[in-house]
């Protein structure tokens, strides 16, 4: 499985959202969530389900604490804020294991932009205030948590020599965050993805060429595990992009008695 979205094309699905009390934008990328009714329904089996989607805070928006049901990155694109005790701001990268509570998460005065992005279907946050007795019924669940700090995309024509940098440490259950900066024509195969659940590629700046195609930033790749490793093209003005890739583990999943679809 290898998904493609790019934001000229899911960009007409914009539309306003509200939990907790904050309104805010979200434009879904790949699958369902609960504010796309109309996207195919997720499955309730813990099966793969490629799940990403743009969040654009207004300035001063509070999600409080909370947790999901399935592994997640996040991508910082605009704006600036604060993430629990961390500052946040382009291009931060933070990891969420299923199960784990993290937050607040605090948009500055110029909001905040990220993308959300999960290997598993998930309907929504449960808030610390309210569902903290939730998480004591989850078998095998544990903590787990990264944060890469900011750092600014790249600008203009990339011209420089070809690099890849770590952004959070390397893990044997293939929990991998890395940057490619490429230049024009440049290329370079990421992780292979058997070694983890799923793997997200964002481009942050220049472009990615895919089949022909030039993909612009804030576009995104899904592979699947059973694909090849995937590689990034550079375009025209060279490329900037980020390679997430899922940890291996299954996630602890939600008691059957009170799975939400």
């Amino acid at each position: 499985m290898l998904l493609i979205a790019a934001p000229e094309t899911v960009s007409p699905g914009r539309r306003r959202g509200h939990s907790a009390g904050n309104d805010f934008w979200i434009t879904a990328y790949m699958g369902a969530n609960r504010y796309d009714p109309g996207a195919a329904p997720p499955p309730l089996d813990g099966s793969l389900y490629p799940m990403a989607f743009l969040v654009e805070q207004d300035a001063g928006c509070v999600a409080p604490s909370h947790f999901h049901q399935a592994d997640q990155f996040q991508v910082v694109l605009a704006g600036e804020g604060r993430l629990g005790t961390h500052d946040i701001a382009p291009v931060a990268v933070h990891f969420a294991a299923a199960w784990s509570p993290y937050g607040p998460l605090v948009a500055g005065a110029a909001g905040l932009h990220y993308f959300t992005l999960r290997n598993g279907w998930d309907p929504g946050a449960r808030y610390m205030s309210e569902d903290r007795a939730l998480l004591r019924t989850v078998p095998g669940r544990r903590h787990r948590e990264a944060v890469a700090a900011p750092r600014p995309a790249s600008t203009g024509v990339i011209d420089t020599v070809a690099s890849c940098e770590t952004c959070l440490p390397s893990s044997p259950d293939g929990l991998a965050a890395l940057r490619y900066v490429l230049p024009p024509g440049a290329s370079a195969s990421g992780p292979d993805p058997d070694d983890g659940n799923g793997q997200y590629w964002v481009v942050i700046a220049g472009s990615l060429l895919q089949d022909g195609i030039e993909l612009a930033p804030r576009s995104c790749v899904f592979v699947a595990p059973d694909e090849p490793a995937f590689t990034a093209v550079a375009g025209a003005q060279g490329l900037e992009v980020l390679a997430l890739q899922f940890p291996r583990r299954p996630a602890a999943r939600m008691p059957a008695h009170t799975m939400v679809g």
